[in-house]
């Protein structure tokens, strides 16, 4: 009974972005929308103490459980999300590896992911003996970029190389071995040194039906340790700005507390080009009642549903291809959200966070809460009433639909690799380049709707008291 208990308190953890609801919002709706309209009593200070309790208790109950992976499973869980009790989680985590094998998938994935996160270096010895016996890519995947994290040399990158061939010497095509061969083939800082003209991604319609649909762009940096920044491009072809002339821009943060790549369940936001197919109330509590933008993947989305039109055919790297401008066909690392969709990977929203930014003070992404691979905009609650204060989430939202329309696309593009937040000031020339060559209008300034403000947190920096919300223990459900 004990272990069927902390397996469905596990479950829950992990279900991630659980997202998607009955409860839609019209562009209506979310123009009449202000921060007074949204409560989450979880973001309190009342609610998040208790969560908080619950999750110090799933600890307390794997220690007094040893040799109980299913407990420890959710104990590593609650130490990645509440970012403590680092040793604790070191001695079950060793405690757990030599018996991983034979234990339930969902187990696996939830002790590795928590390997990778917080302890690569120990972990990696053991995970040198547990590879071979690992028999799903999801899984193997998992310990073979741990095993890299803790050591790149070219010999521990051969190893794995003969190690992936020899357990999987058909698997190949199999989307998150082909992405993880890559990464062990390939000098990635050449690769994106090679990225293709960002403008040329910049103004592409991204697909051949009119009229031109609006499309979010986040700027991001590999590894994606420091905070991205979002755009908005309207219909009109140029790019939002505020009443004052200035650009919208509002920081955003693509990291999972996994820090997996984006082809592995509840890893990074992967790179590329997303659909967004409307906007929601989450069903889980960690993302808070601020409404969701809708993003999906191909093949998460039909073809039909990626291009916003009934069209035939199935999805292939070559019909992903043909939503890209032409210089971009063949970089492979905007082809990860293609990958993590043949992968299975589903519900990377764009939401807001009712997370308490406090579990990661002193982290390089702070004040930004991790998810488990969706796009987080910063958001701040009252910590007596649990009332929404301040919202870069609504201000997306309100953008994005502020034409009368909630369809459109996302961008997720990495630019350069940088130990620092993306400043405006890296990106300002290329969208400029970009709307000379794709605006329609002569639009220069779109007053913002009301209620809309620019960047709720200009910069990711503390503001005196940091917001209190509560960990989303897993913001985005992905299915395998």
């Amino acid at each position: 009974m004990i272990h069927r208990v902390v397996v469905g308190l596990l479950a829950i953890l992990l279900a991630g972005c659980a997202g998607v609801s009955p409860k839609r919002h019209s562009p209506a709706e979310i123009a009449a929308y202000t921060p007074e309209s949204f409560v989450a009593p979880i973001a309190s200070a009342d609610g998040e103490r208790s969560e908080a309790d619950a999750a110090a208790e799933k600890i307390r109950a794997a220690l007094a459980q040893p040799g109980n992976t299913a407990a420890a499973a959710a104990a590593l869980d609650a130490i990645l999300f509440l970012n403590t009790e680092r040793e604790t989680g070191r001695m079950l985590l060793a405690a757990t590896l030599p018996v991983l094998a034979g234990r339930p998938l969902d187990e696996q994935r939830a002790i590795l992911s928590v390997a990778h996160a917080l302890y690569a270096e120990d972990a990696a010895p053991q995970l040198r003996q547990l590879l071979p016996q690992l028999a799903t890519p999801r899984e193997f995947s998992i310990a073979a970029y741990t095993i890299l994290k803790a050591d790149a040399s070219p010999g521990t990158r051969a190893a794995l190389r003969e190690t992936l061939l020899l357990r999987f010497p058909d698997g190949l095509a199999e989307p998150r071995l082909r992405a993880l061969m890559h990464v062990l083939t390939t000098d990635l800082a050449a690769e994106r040194a090679q990225r293709p003209p960002l403008a040329d991604l910049l103004a592409a319609p991204f697909r051949a039906a009119s009229p031109l649909l609006p499309a979010i762009v986040s700027f991001q940096r590999p590894g994606r340790n420091y905070f991205g920044l979002a755009m908005v491009r309207g219909a009109d072809g140029r790019f939002v700005r505020n009443a004052d002339g200035s650009y919208f821009a509002i920081p955003h943060l693509a990291r999972a507390l996994s820090t997996l790549p984006g082809t592995i369940t509840n890893g990074n936001t992967p790179q590329g080009l997303f659909t967004i197919v409307g906007a929601g109330t989450a069903t889980n509590r960690w993302i808070g009642p601020t409404p969701y933008l809708e993003s999906k993947v191909p093949f998460e989305a039909t073809v039909s549903e990626f291009a916003h039109a009934e069209t035939s055919g199935e999805w292939s790297e070559q019909h992903y291809e043909s939503y890209l401008p032409p210089t971009w066909r063949n970089y492979a690392p905007f082809k990860e959200a293609f990958l993590a969709g043949q992968a299975g990977r589903n519900e990377m929203l764009l939401h807001g966070t009712t997370i308490n930014s406090n579990y990661y003070r002193g982290a390089s992404y702070y004040p930004g809460t991790p998810s488990a691979g969706c796009l987080v905009a910063m958001e701040s609650w009252d910590p007596a009433d649990g009332k929404l204060r301040n919202s870069d989430q609504l201000s997306l939202a309100k953008v994005f639909t502020r034409a009368g329309t909630d369809r459109g696309y996302l961008v997720v593009v990495e630019i350069d690799d940088r130990a620092a937040p993306v400043d405006l000031s890296e990106v300002v020339a290329e969208v400029a380049r970009a709307e000379q060559r794709g605006a329609v209008t002569a639009a220069a300034n779109v007053p913002r709707p009301e209620g809309v403000r620019s960047a709720a947190f200009p910069a990711p920096r503390s503001h005196g008291r940091a917001p209190r919300p509560l960990p989303c223990r897993s913001p985005c459900r992905h299915r395998r």
